[in-house]
C-alpha cells in the first residue's frame, strides 16, 4: 500500500552559478521528512532502476528549457505520485539503495551529521530507556537496539513500533504517527517543531487476538501489560465497573497473563484513540472521539443538543479513503514542520445498500489512515492463513499480489486539487474473496 508522501510546496533557490533550482519539501505522514532537488531524485531513480528494472513507477522527465508555472506544478504532482508509488513494493522498501538515499536526505535537510548519540525511548508506564545509537540509525535499527536491551524476542519485533508521541499538560498524551522503518528517530525528534514530542515504544497491531502470539515472551507480555494499564488509565479502553474491580485485583497481584486475558473483553481494548475532533455525521460540525481497532472505527459523536451517539463503521464496508490537507502553507520558505492543521480524512462507506462519503477533520488524520491500512493488512494475513489457495502472500523477492483487489487511484478523481492538497490516500478497495466480502 502507498505511504503518505506529499509535496505540498516547493521553493526557488539560487545556485552557485547564478542560476536557480527548485527545492521540494517532502512530507511523510504530515511531518516534514526532507527537502530535496529534482536532480537528487533523478539520480536515485536511476540507481533504483539498475537494481529493480522496469517495475518502478514512471519518473517525471527532464526539461531542458525554463518551466512554466503549470509545468512546475505538474512536475511536483508527478514527483509526489512517484514517491507514493515507489513505496508500494516491500522489497524496494528494504533495499539498501532505497534506505541509504532517504537516510542521507533526512540528515542533510536538518543539518545533522552522523555521530553517536543517546536517545530516550519512552515506555507506556512513563519510564524511559536510554539507548546509545547513531544519529543515522533508522527506526528499524533503533527498535532492534531497544529490543536487545529489554530482552524482547527478535522474531516479535514486527508486533511493535516506534511512535512520535506528543505529551501535553495534565499527563495527557497524543500518539501522532508511527515512524516508518527507514525514518531516523533522532532526526524526526529534533525536527519536530513542538518541543514536547518524544519517541515511544508501543505495540503495532489492531487485532486484539494477536496478543496470543506474544505470550511466550516475558518482555513482550510486560510491554502489552503496561500499555493495557495505560489505556485504561487514559480511558482509551473502557472496562465496566465489575471488570475494573477484577483488573485492579489482578494488577495488585501482578498477574499479567490473567490481566491481559480479562482486558481482551474490555471495550476498545487494543484500539488507538484519537484526540477529540470534528465530523460531518450525522450533522456537519459534530464533535467526535474516534477509537480504531478490531476491524472497526468506533465514533462517539456529540450532537448539537449535547447528546452523544455511538456510531460503528465496519472496515468490511469501507471501500476507500483519502487524506487531504485543506489550505496552503503560508510561509513558503519558513520552518513549518507539520501539516497537522486543517486535515481531513474522508472514506466511502456502504450504508443501507448505498455508498456515502463520511468526513473526519482531525490533526491525526494520517495516523487514522495508517490504522486503516494496518487493519486491512492484518485481515489479509488472517485470510491467507485460512485460505492459502485463495490469496497469495508476498514473499521475499516476489511482487505483491492478492486476489483481494487493491485500487491505487489518483486522488484528483475524487477531489479537485485547488486549495486542497491530497496525499497518498491509500484508496485500498476491499474487493471480494470468492464473492464474499471481507
Amino acid at each position: 500500500m502507498k505511504m503518505h508522501f506529499c509535496i505540498p510546496v516547493s521553493q526557488q533557490r539560487p545556485d552557485a552559478l547564478g542560476g536557480r533550482y527548485t527545492l521540494y519539501s517532502v512530507y511523510l505522514d504530515g511531518f516534514l521528512f526532507c527537502r530535496v532537488r529534482y536532480s537528487q531524485l533523478h539520480r536515485w531513480n536511476e540507481q533504483l532502476r539498475r537494481v529493480f528494472g522496469d517495475c518502478l513507477p514512471p519518473f517525471p522527465p527532464k526539461y531542458y528549457l525554463a518551466m512554466t508555472t503549470s509545468m512546475a506544478n505538474e512536475r511536483r504532482d508527478q514527483l509526489e505520485r512517484y514517491l507514493q508509488n515507489v513505496t508500494v513494493d516491500p522489497n524496494m522498501l528494504r533495499s539498501d539503495v532505497f534506505v541509504d538515499f532517504l537516510k542521507l536526505v533526512q540528515l542533510d535537510t536538518f543539518s545533522i551529521s552522523t555521530k553517536k548519540a543517546s536517545l530516550d525511548i519512552f515506555l507506556p508506564n512513563g519510564r524511559s530507556i536510554p539507548v546509545e545509537i547513531l544519529t543515522s540509525d533508522t527506526a528499524e535499527r533503533v527498535l532492534e537496539v531497544v529490543s536487545q536491551k529489554i530482552g524482547l524476542c527478535r522474531e516479535l519485533l514486527g508486533y511493535f513500533g516506534l511512535f512520535l508521541i506528543r505529551f501535553c499538560k495534565e499527563g495527557k498524551l497524543s500518539v501522532m504517527k508511527k515512524l516508518a522503518d527507514f525514518e531516523l528517530p533522532y532526526v524526526s525528534l529534533r525536527s519536530s517543531e513542538v518541543e514536547n514530542y518524544k519517541v515511544g515504544l508501543r505495540k503495532w497491531y489492531l487485532d486484539p487476538s494477536l496478543d496470543s502470539m506474544l505470550m511466550d515472551c516475558r518482555a513482550a507480555v510486560s510491554l502489552i501489560y503496561m500499555q493495557a494499564i495505560q489505556d485504561i488509565q487514559k480511558e482509551w479502553a473502557r472496562p465496566t465497573q465489575a471488570q475494573r474491580q477484577k483488573l485492579e485485583a489482578l494488577q495488585r497481584e501482578d498477574n499479567q497473563t490473567k490481566f491481559l486475558e480479562l482486558s481482551r473483553e474490555v471495550r476498545h481494548y487494543g484500539y488507538v484513540q484519537l484526540d477529540p475532533c470534528t465530523c460531518d455525521y450525522p450533522e456537519p460540525g459534530c464533535g467526535a472521539v474516534l477509537s480504531v481497532g478490531n476491524n472497526e472505527i468506533s465514533c462517539c459523536v456529540t450532537l448539537p443538543d449535547n447528546q452523544t451517539q455511538d456510531i460503528i463503521f465496519q472496515m468490511n464496508r469501507v471501500k476507500c479513503w483519502q487524506v487531504t490537507f485543506l489550505g496552503t502553507l503560508l510561509d513558503m520558505n519558513g520552518p513549518q514542520q507539520t501539516l497537522n492543521q486543517n486535515l481531513e480524512l474522508r472514506f466511502l462507506y456502504s450504508e443501507e445498500s448505498r455508498w456515502q462519503w463520511f468526513v473526519i477533520y482531525s490533526r491525526q488524520a494520517f495516523l487514522l489512515s495508517s490504522c486503516l491500512k494496518k487493519m486491512i493488512s492484518e485481515k489479509m494475513v488472517k485470510l491467507a492463513a485460512e485460505n492459502p489457495e485463495m490469496i497469495e502472500v508476498p514473499e521475499q523477492g516476489r511482487s505483491k499480489k492478492y486476489h483481494i483487489q487493491q485500487s491505487q487511484k489518483d486522488s484528483s478523481s475524487f477531489l479537485p486539487r485547488t486549495s486542497k492538497i491530497t496525499t497518498a490516500e491509500a484508496d485500498c478497495v476491499l474487493g471480494t474473496v470468492e464473492e464474499e466480502g471481507l
